[in-house]
């Protein structure tokens, strides 16, 4: 690959970030409630504390990996990366709440970098064993997610998109 190709690949996998984190907010807000069916169905662990809860549902698991793999299809770069980049990043998040759970967090409390580096590190490490990209450039796209998703939270917050603002 080019220099130019690597750069193009690499704007395509933080778009893919994005989309798999942005289109289950995104599309929380467009579906009534009725459809925010927990990924956890409601139960708790042996600590007594939720799995993972309310907030992580199967609308946003289907809805960010649905997008990321109609994206992916677009770019030429398969469907099926594009479902597992978005699987992988969402559960990556899902991860990431069942660790705060673990620690005491409540849903949706911020815990900066536990939740944004899990959801972009995951796909972009299986991004790397797919693709002739250095490692350094994948850990230099899951970090500039990360420090975006931190910049980018509050305003969207504001504009009303996001219900927290992290």
């Amino acid at each position: 690959m080019a220099g130019g190709e690597f750069l193009l690949l690499s704007l395509e996998l933080f778009v893919l970030l994005v989309l798999a984190n942005g289109v289950p907010v995104v599309v929380a807000r467009l579906l009534p409630n009725n459809t925010d069916w927990p990924v956890d169905a409601g139960r708790t662990w042996s600590d007594g504390r939720p799995l993972l809860g309310p907030s992580k549902t199967w609308r946003g698991l289907v809805s960010g990996t649905l997008a990321c793999a109609l994206f992916a299809l677009w770019l030429d770069l398969g469907w099926l990366f594009g479902a597992l980049f978005g699987a992988l990043s969402l559960f990556g998040d899902l991860l990431s709440s069942f660790v705060k759970r673990r620690i005491g967090m409540d849903s949706s409390a911020r815990a900066v970098w536990l939740d944004q580096l899990p959801e972009a590190a995951l796909p972009m490490l299986m991004a790397w064993f797919w693709f002739p990209l250095p490692f350094w450039e994948i850990a230099a796209i899951a970090v500039l997610f990360a420090l975006s998703n931190m910049l980018f939270s509050p305003l969207l917050y504001r504009l009303g998109i996001r219900k927290q603002p992290h």
